[in-house]
């Protein structure tokens, strides 16, 4: 019998523990809270990059779960963090994504950033620089030293991206917490400054972790003509998914055969520094980030969870700060072609997820999402996925096969 009754659709996985993670993860409130209190409040989270602050006095806002961040660029030319929240009345600050303060805005002053709400002024360490009508109001009893913003961990690194922790007392650096998985990457990004030449962003109706899934494992080129046409060779196939510690992954290259889908051509002439012609590496970084470079353009995917059913996600494009004018168009054309809006491979990578999260909605009976597939790590192995599910419990505590019980350590392997 081919089909399945309830009792066996809902039956355990003949497959080893580890294999196979409960839907009842990407689809539970509780869990979903628990998420963002125990792995995105604590952790180093890329939010943006350096290029889009170029100037003194530049700034960009964004979210971390739930928390209002402003990330500024000072007059020092130093890049820093804050809670984007007034410490008077919980107001939020800025509500532009992005910007300057250099001008003077209609309720504040040049150089500052200003609370529209009472105009309490900020400069741009932090400092609280003007409580207006003080005396009237507070006399001796509080003054500026006494309040400040709520200044967040972070650090520039791995080709100029922004990173941040709500995290004060987070005891590694991003190099730390990398834990080598960006090393393969590094001479490329690291070798010239890199400046974003492309932005947008969606709001995708499915878990953040089915599209961390969806990076992190190659399986699913059956979907993607493009990749399928360009690349099902030897070589693609003995590609290798590596896992690094803090469940991070790294999905190795080959040389991608543009050539073979009509109207494409190699992209060797753009190549970033230090990669072989027409290479593809990908990075997925715990919990919800992915680096992903073709040759000629770096593509990073930052998220976002806004609810089990919901992720936003930033897609940025970058190249090279030095490029030509002509380079930069081909390097865009070259981006956009596959991972633009209306690329060849991301509307195909969307539909799918989507579907996941149809299929996985809150108050859904839960099933059993299968990632047993082995063949040696390599591209379509599912080892990538098993990877990040050991160390999304380690964090959650909850077995991700038997969310309801608690996470337990595998038995080590000979």
């Amino acid at each position: 019998m081919s089909a399945r009754n309830h009792e066996q659709w809902n039956a355990q996985p003949k497959l080893q523990s580890g294999e196979w993670v409960d839907s009842k993860i990407y689809s539970d409130e509780e869990i979903f809270e628990e998420e963002l209190e125990k792995i995105w409040k604590q952790m180093w989270i890329p939010v943006c990059h350096e290029s889009e602050l170029k100037n003194a006095y530049d700034f960009r806002t964004m979210t971390i779960a739930r928390e209002p961040v402003i990330v500024v660029r000072g007059k020092d030319m130093k890049v820093r963090a804050f809670l984007n929240v007034c410490p008077h009345r919980g107001n939020m600050i800025e509500r532009r994504p992005s910007g300057s303060f250099a001008k003077s805005t209609p309720s504040g002053t040049p150089k500052t950033m200003t609370c529209m709400f009472h105009a309490w002024q900020f400069d741009m360490k932090g400092k609280c620089v003007n409580i207006t009508r003080k005396e009237e109001g507070y006399q001796d009893r509080l003054c500026e030293s006494d309040v400040g913003l709520r200044e967040l961990k972070s650090e520039v690194y791995f080709g100029g991206f922004i990173w941040v922790s709500l995290n004060d007392n987070i005891n590694q650096t991003v190099e730390e917490f990398a834990a080598g998985a960006l090393d393969s990457l590094a001479p490329s990004v690291n070798e010239e400054p890199l400046e974003v030449f492309h932005y947008h962003k969606a709001i995708i109706d499915c878990n953040y972790k089915l599209w961390h899934d969806t990076n992190c494992e190659f399986y699913h080129d059956y979907l993607h003509y493009h990749n399928r046409i360009t690349g099902f060779n030897d070589e693609y196939f003995a590609r290798k998914n590596t896992g690094f510690k803090g469940g991070h992954v790294n999905v190795g290259s080959f040389e991608v055969q543009y050539e073979n889908y009509e109207g494409f051509h190699s992209r060797e002439e753009l190549s970033f520094p230090h990669l072989p012609a027409n290479q593809w590496y990908m990075i997925d970084m715990f919990p919800g980030v992915n680096f992903n470079l073709r040759g000629s353009a770096l593509r990073s995917d930052i998220m976002t969870p806004l609810g089990p059913n919901k992720v936003m996600i930033e897609f940025r494009g970058l190249g090279l700060a030095s490029d030509s004018p002509k380079d930069r168009k081909i390097r865009i054309d070259h981006h956009n072609s596959i991972w633009g809006p209306f690329g060849r491979n991301l509307c195909e990578d969307l539909i799918a997820v989507t579907g996941q999260g149809a299929a996985m909605q809150s108050g859904s009976e839960s099933r059993q999402i299968l990632h047993g597939r082995h063949e040696n790590e390599t591209i379509h192995d599912e080892n990538g996925m098993r990877h990040y599910y050991e160390e999304w419990g380690r964090w959650v505590g909850r077995s991700p096969s038997h969310p309801d019980q608690p996470f337990v350590e595998p038995a080590e392997t000979a």
